[in-house]
């Protein structure tokens, strides 16, 4: 035989009962069957509120109508005409003393614990009474079963403990003399030996299935709910969580303990002890497997089974020198809790001995507080002991798996998840068993530090990196293009999914939640963007406290760079393209280097140097790996590449600058590229990572241009000032022909100097081949000396400059 559960979803309403049927009709096709079923849902509140509503004396009429119309809709629906006055009239006997046992609560202004379970158990009996009638239509030998004549507990209302023995025999022989082949049992209730209506706590329908499959020896307990089985996390919190095929009773146990609302720890227990199977499937999705809890389980690949989480727990603090090598102190304090109910959820001591810190639910924590006050009172007042405090908004996040104790670094993987996505860890607690380690943190930090151990953890599952993305001009558009088009190899081959979450520009910014659509998100930006406010920007950015977060920023402004050293130490990684940031003052440079390795993140700038090119990249290789940089010689603009590449044969100066303004290549007024400025910025950076504290004032930089070219009062007067002076152009080209040499604007970093200088090189330079628009550069080292190694490449364009931008945030993701 198979015990069936059903929770209060599943009897919620007239479809998912019809569905219930439906699934009870084929399985007892398979096995006979017991079906134990849950008040509807949103009941029991109600039964709760009611009875509060009452001991205040407030109108509790309109909960209890809602009650009554609730159960009285399913039966119009389900039921014939000509069946149903029998149903209606035996609730309403239900409402009817429902009602007395409120106004007695109404008049006295006082809810026992006993008068509560006795409300409570209204809800059961009614969704067990009209289900079981509804049944009838379809099926013969039916019977409604008051559970609580058959579960026998001790007085311990709310919470009561199973006198398991004498609830077997009872069990077993109503089962022997009963007639019906089909029963439907009340969960959740039971009773003392008074026979006053006790219940069984969270979960009790749960517990009350498990107990009549321990009685019968079931086959299996099925516990029917609302979701796909046991899930790897919180759905609701991970969208990416997914179904467990199965569970150890240890695992299950462990999981549910930490928080896993679909099944809760008691309806295990007697399960576990007769090794009966557990099966977690959907009542709206009869067809999906579930989950299965059972004793011997396959093994698995999965590092762990699942991640569980409390979301609202507190914790107290005990300390002092009172405590070092004083046997029974612990007893002492966990007696005193336990003595008045007070459910301990997680301790952890210091090996000193010199602290004590355990979790408790929030309602318990001032409780707590004042019984510890009263019973240490002579050790607190001889400053033993130092006074505890209690810390509340905290939650407790757990990993669960047997394959744990067997994997290595499953503790390094957890605490680097979360440190890099700057969740701070309160507290720390693992069993010997190995199976859990759970972490206390900040209620604020759960979503976002779930989410990251999630991805952590299931590697065959898409890594989702959050980015907000500054500026939307060439590179920007350039960048959604190329993220677009690269996303499904993205998911395919390296297990990764980038989300937009914001985007801004100088007018408009935009974020939502959900992430942007990149097809249309020049669209929503227009249709959904309010005024730029780039501290409102980071503001909402860090509010929306979302894992692997990565700021993007494709500006040249100096506005973003302001707020670098915020991000970082919010522990959320920046990929730029701007290179104000890093060629400003060193110690501006330093800071954010600093920031980026002290919150554990990533700050990556390769465009800031040769846009596309690995260059950042390789010199940080050559570095880390114990190489020694002589001489670094580069050209970095490839503008000025563009323009000495094609100031030959007859062509004239002033013609060919025109020509790569025409292009694109140089900025509107080309002296910006052509004063060597933008060079000098990128030698600086080289410089700084090279490990050189370098300032601007420090680089030496020979002009390529006349004075008057320089002092032009506009761009028109400057490519005068060009043509007036082409014959000190063209004697240089003359100059380097004559030698058969070509012109390099040329960057050298030697012996701790900058220079920047127009030379002429030979063939044998590794820079007289280049061509177009390149940037060239290379390194001698003590391991590249007699020949250097060399990096050469497009060094401009939107094009290039995404797609190294790109590279980035990959980079990111790979951590």
């Amino acid at each position: 035989m198979n015990i069936l559960k059903f929770g209060g979803t599943s009897v919620g309403s007239a479809k998912s009962i019809s569905a219930l049927l439906d699934i009870v009709e084929e399985s007892r096709k398979e096995e006979a069957c017991i079906v134990v079923l849950s008040a509807m849902s949103g009941v029991t509140n109600l039964l709760l509120e009611m009875a509060e509503k009452a001991q205040l004396g407030e109108d509790y009429s309109a909960p209890l109508l809602a009650i009554e119309e609730k159960h009285f809709e399913v039966i119009r629906t389900l039921l014939p005409a000509s069946a149903q006055n029998p149903v209606f009239t035996k609730l309403k006997i239900y409402f009817n003393e429902l009602e007395d046992i409120l106004q007695a609560v109404y008049n006295i202004k006082e809810l026992t614990a006993q008068t509560k379970d006795l409300i409570l158990s209204y809800g059961e009996r009614c969704s067990t009474f009209m289900v079981s009638h509804i049944a009838k239509q379809k099926v013969s030998g039916v019977e409604a079963v008051d559970g609580s004549l058959l579960i026998k507990t001790d007085s311990n209302f709310g919470q009561a403990k199973v006198n398991m023995e004498l609830t077997e025999l009872l069990i077993n022989d109503f089962y022997a003399n009963t007639e019906a082949t089909l029963l439907f049992v009340t969960g959740f209730i039971s009773s003392n030996d008074d026979g006053r209506i006790t219940t069984l706590g969270r979960g009790g329908s749960d517990y009350t299935a498990a107990i009549w499959g321990s009685a019968l020896n079931a086959h299996e307990i099925q516990i029917w709910t609302d979701v796909n089985g046991m899930l790897t996390a919180d759905p609701r919190i991970v969208e990416k969580a997914f179904s467990l095929e199965e569970l150890s009773y240890t695992e299950a146990m462990e999981l549910s303990y930490f928080g896993a609302k679909v099944i809760y720890p008691p309806t295990m227990t007697p399960a576990f002890l007769k090794k009966i199977p557990i099966v977690i499937k959907n009542t709206f999705d009869a067809s999906f497997p579930g989950t299965y809890i059972r004793h011997n389980v396959k093994p698995s690949e999965l590092p762990i089974k699942g991640i569980s989480s409390i979301d609202d727990i507190s914790i107290l603090n005990l300390s002092g020198s009172g405590m070092v090598g004083k046997t029974g102190f612990s007893g002492r304090l966990f007696s005193l809790l336990s003595r008045e109910q007070i459910n301990i959820v997680l301790i952890t001591q210091s090996s000193s001995e010199h602290s004590i810190t355990f979790a408790v639910k929030p309602a318990d924590a001032i409780k707590a507080l004042n019984l510890i006050s009263k019973e240490f009172e002579l050790e607190l007042q001889a400053n033993k002991l130092e006074y505890p405090e209690v810390e509340n908004e905290l939650s407790v996040l757990a990993i669960v798996g047997e394959n744990m104790k067997h994997t290595p670094g499953i503790s390094a993987r957890l605490f680097n998840a979360l440190g890099r996505n700057g969740v701070n860890v309160r507290a720390i607690a693992q069993g010997s068993s190995e199976y859990n380690i759970s972490v206390i943190l900040s209620k604020a930090d759960l979503s976002k530090a779930v989410n990251a151990v999630h991805d952590a953890f299931y590697a065959e599952l898409k890594k989702t990196l959050h980015i907000f993305c500054l500026g939307t001009g060439n590179i920007g558009k350039e960048l959604f293009r190329q993220l677009e088009k690269q996303m499904p190899y993205l998911a395919k081959n390296n297990d990764l999914q980038v989300k937009v979450m914001g985007i801004s520009n100088s007018k408009l910014m935009y974020l939502s939640n959900e992430g942007l659509n990149l097809e249309n998100w020049q669209n929503k930006l227009q249709e959904k963007a309010e005024p730029a406010d780039l501290k409102l920007f980071v503001k909402k950015m860090k509010a929306m406290n979302l894992p692997n977060c990565v700021f993007v920023d494709n500006t040249a402004s100096v506005n973003p760079v302001n707020f670098y050293k915020e991000i970082l130490q919010s522990s959320i990684s920046i990929v730029t393209c701007n290179k104000i940031g890093n060629s400003a003052d060193y110690e501006q440079y330093k800071s954010f280097k600093k920031a980026a390795r002290k919150f554990g993140v990533d700050f990556y700038y390769e465009t800031n140097v040769g846009a596309g090119l690995p260059i950042i990249r390789t010199l940080k290789d050559l570095m880390i790996s114990g190489d020694k940089v002589a001489r670094i010689e580069a050209i970095l603009s490839g503008t000025i590449s563009y323009i000495f590449n094609n100031f030959k044969g007859d062509r004239l100066f002033h013609n060919v600058v025109k020509e790569a303004q025409e292009l694109g290549y140089t900025e509107p007024d080309p002296r910006d590229d052509l004063n060597g400025k933008d060079f000098m910025r990128k030698m600086l950076i080289l410089a700084r990572d090279a490990g050189y504290p370098m300032e601007e004032h420090d680089i030496s930089i020979e002009s390529m241009l006349p004075p008057a070219c320089l002092a032009a009062a506009s761009v028109a007067e400057f490519y005068q000032e060009l043509e007036n002076n082409a014959a000190y152009f063209e004697n240089m080209k003359a100059t380097a022909a004559s030698n058969q040499q070509v012109l390099r604007y040329i960057g050298k970093l030697e012996n701790g100097k900058v220079e920047i200088t127009l030379q002429m090189v030979n063939e044998s330079h590794p820079f007289f081949a280049l061509s177009g628009s390149d940037n060239i550069i290379s390194f001698t080292t003590d391991r590249y000396k007699e020949r250097p190694l060399v990096v050469k490449g497009p060094g401009a364009g939107a094009e290039v400059t995404a797609a190294g931008v790109f590279a980035d945030i990959i980079n990111v993701g790979k951590k």
